[in-house]
């Protein structure tokens, strides 16, 4: 697990990236993570209702656009954090007219490599 970059297989259909990156909203939460934020701080950096966050943040997410990971709150729970997950999109057309994303998703350090296989484990229990 050297580095996240994603195989072309695992690209998401091209509609959903330039659907996600047509959106105004979708385009300020990508915006404001180039950090972890929780969901509370992007309703307010972004001034997007709750309801359409979470839908922008799915959208966002099927587009391969925004990663998300839990943090283990020491009191008990989790709290969610969302981040921008790449650093370059490429948008291309073949000679068959046909158009194809490649998402450059950033490098994980070692502790985010970590703290993204903690998260899934505490998804299975």
């Amino acid at each position: 697990m050297a580095d996240d970059a994603t195989t072309p297989d695992d690209q998401p259909p091209p509609e959903l990236v330039l659907d996600a990156l047509d959106d105004p909203d979708c385009q300020s939460i990508l915006r404001k993570t180039a950090e972890p934020m929780t969901a509370t701080e992007l309703t307010e950096a972004c001034d997007i209702p709750r309801s359409t966050l979470y839908r922008k943040l799915d959208q966002l997410s099927d587009a391969a656009l925004l990663r998300e990971h839990d943090k283990i709150n020491p009191d008990g729970g989790r709290t969610a954090y969302y981040q921008r997950n790449f650093e370059n999109v490429n948008i291309t057309i073949d000679q068959d007219d046909t158009f194809s994303v490649t998402i450059d998703h950033r490098q994980q350090g070692t502790d985010e490599r970590l703290r993204d296989i903690w998260s899934k484990m505490g998804d299975e229990l």
